[in-house]
């Protein structure tokens, strides 16, 4: 009986702090969204107070969707991710199973190359990635960002996805092979259907930085026809005068497609969460 009250303790006691935490990281979120609904006056007067009859006011809506080029910025930040999304599944994917399914000369030093790119922060190379940008012609670009964001996603997605890989059958991909299936199939149609749960956490994690990224952006491509929906949002704010309005509904506007993301891979997500942490 002691034992089970035990359990049930700790298990409270950790609901406990997973709620806590679940409340401190969306409190900001929660602050943002409602004091886009409202107008200047009220949000200094009382920020934590929810929108009312009286308080309600669309004008940083109006504002971003009229003043700044707000869908340009949205489209610009939403062909970014979705082409680094795309190569880092795609590449992160090929290079964990080729370090979990075959065994060659400098497999374990390769693997552990790609992990300092996890505890390397790629800020550090700005300079040189700069300088190779203007080599390149590639400065006020898109590309330039895909390829910033691809380096910086790989790392992580192979780290991942080897682990989940290995834990794939060999019996069902020997059979693959005896079939006659090339390896390319076989990792298309046998192995990535069954690291999807991987392949989900993968996107989510990589998603989030590069949505909200603003380092490279400003660097890289500042041009009015390459900035995205974070580096757009900073023309509401000005040296003397911030126009608050339009940067709460920026960031409102800015939360949907992350929001969107968690409720489509939400159940991949916790799936592949959990069965990284348990073996």
């Amino acid at each position: 009986m002691s034992q089970a009250r035990r359990s049930v303790s700790r298990s409270l006691a950790a609901h406990a702090v997973l709620l806590l935490y679940t409340v401190i990281a969306l409190f900001p979120v929660f602050v943002v969204v409602i004091n886009s609904f409202k107008s200047r006056r009220a949000i200094f007067a009382d920020p934590l107070a929810v929108p009312t009859a009286g308080t309600f006011d669309l004008i940083g809506y109006r504002t971003v969707l009229a003043q700044g080029d707000f869908l340009l910025y949205f489209q610009n930040s939403l062909i970014v991710t979705v082409a680094s999304l795309f190569f880092v599944l795609l590449f992160g994917a090929m290079a964990a199973f080729a370090l979990s399914e075959y065994r060659f000369r400098g497999n374990m030093l390769m693997g552990l190359y790609l992990a300092l790119g996890i505890m390397i922060p790629i800020r550090l190379g700005t300079v040189a990635i700069l300088q190779l940008m203007v080599a390149s012609g590639l400065v006020n670009t898109l590309t330039a960002l895909v390829l910033v964001y691809t380096a910086q996603g790989l790392p992580l997605a192979v780290f991942i996805l080897s682990e989940f890989m290995r834990g794939v059958s060999d019996d069902l991909k020997n059979a693959g092979r005896i079939d006659g299936l090339s390896e390319y199939t076989i990792f298309f149609r046998l192995v990535l259907p069954l690291v999807r749960p991987a392949m989900a956490t993968v996107a989510v994690f990589t998603m989030i930085p590069i949505w909200n990224d603003l380092w490279f952006p400003l660097i890289l491509a500042p041009s009015e026809a390459t900035k995205t929906i974070t580096l757009g949002s900073q023309v509401f704010i000005g040296q003397f005068v911030t126009n608050w309005n339009a940067v709460l509904a920026a960031l409102s506007l800015a939360i949907l497609p992350v929001l969107v993301l968690y409720l489509i891979f939400s159940r991949q997500l916790i799936r592949g969460i959990t069965a990284g942490a348990v073996k």
